[in-house]
């Protein structure tokens, strides 16, 4: 059997034995009647992990932010996030569907906003200019490359949005690649912010699911509102155990992906037909061919060596590591690169 190197997402992933195991395991019952024991004991698990006092499980990333938005606005508000933002690119539209609102783009080169940049993009409170309600970041930021936030940058935020009336919630799909990667936990996080959304079936190896974490009031707030977009679920703990399970032994293991990452952009950097790389800083290699490469060639040379990888704009690729990549796969993936000719 051919072995493929799937770099196209850490989306990827696949639950490992252990993890398929405690989901054989699980006890279930109705989540909609808040009855599946599994479910309650990951969202009372992650809640406590962040400081806060709730959590809702929900299908996905995009459900869970898209909650969040209509949570914390008012048809009409507005939204203040990065250009490179998940909500605004990747979640088809759905601030404008589900709750009526606008993005405020701020524009950066690495994904990062600070507190000075939100403060001159906070609309003053005329009867004729969009009402400023919400702030999200993403920490960390896919199509920056992987970037994060320092906490000091999150607290600034956090107390201008606290000192503007504006709610903070962080799209934190990739926050323990955060975490790992720098001095701060997951309660340091939670302390400044209303609402994070913490994805299980990336990195961590879920096979599914995202948790939105919060108080009380707007968790309680947030079921009534999945129930709506019909993210209500039935006998979930199977796939809750599989959650419970990545936040209890996953999360160091997210360390390697970002050794491995580098190795692969320290490969790139030095070869003859690569215009850019982005800084690596978690487990995301986002790299530029130059003009007379073709990129559908480089894809096709990558994918005839079992290795895939994804287009991320004209000459754009995105590679990113996981759980399931190997030391032997990242050299296989180093003497592959080194082979093509332009």
């Amino acid at each position: 059997m051919t072995v493929i190197i799937d770099l196209r997402s850490d989306t990827v992933t696949k639950p490992t034995k252990e993890m398929l195991q405690a989901m054989l395991q699980a006890e279930v019952g109705d989540d909609v009647f808040g009855e599946d024991p599994t479910v309650n004991e990951l969202e009372e698990y992650a809640a406590g992990l962040f400081g806060k006092e709730a959590a809702l499980f929900c299908p996905s990333g995009t459900m869970s932010n898209q909650i969040a938005l209509r949570l914390h606005t008012q048809p009409g508000d507005e939204v203040i996030c990065d250009i490179h933002s998940h909500i605004y690119h990747y979640e088809t539209g759905g601030m404008a569907v589900h709750s009526g609102i606008q993005p405020k783009l701020i524009h950066t080169t690495d994904g990062i906003l600070s507190a000075e940049m939100i403060e001159l993009n906070i609309n003053p409170e005329y009867d004729w200019l969009t009402r400023s309600s919400l702030v999200v970041i993403e920490n960390t930021c896919n199509r920056a490359g992987g970037t994060y936030y320092s906490l000091k940058g999150i607290k600034a935020i956090y107390d201008l949005c606290k000192k503007r009336k504006l709610k903070l919630h962080i799209d934190g799909a990739r926050i323990f690649n955060a975490i790992v990667e720098n001095d701060y936990s997951a309660q340091d996080i939670g302390k400044y912010c209303d609402t994070i959304s913490v994805c299980l079936s990336k990195g961590l190896g879920a096979p599914v699911g995202t948790l939105l974490i919060g108080n009380k009031d707007d968790i309680k707030r947030a079921r009534r509102i999945r129930k709506q977009m019909g993210g209500g679920m039935r006998q979930v703990g199977i796939l809750a155990a599989a959650g419970l399970y990545a936040l209890k032994h996953h999360i160091q293991a997210l360390k390697q992906d970002h050794i491995r990452a580098k190795q692969i952009y320290t490969t790139l950097i030095n070869l003859h037909f690569i215009k850019s790389v982005k800084p690596v800083y978690t487990n995301i290699i986002i790299f530029e061919l130059k003009e007379d490469v073709s990129p559908l060639q480089f894809e096709q040379f990558l994918l005839q060596n079992n290795i895939k990888v994804s287009s991320f704009g004209k000459h754009t690729i995105r590679m990113v590591t996981h759980r399931d990549i190997t030391d032997e796969m990242i050299n296989h993936v180093v003497q592959t690169l080194q082979k093509f000719e332009i």
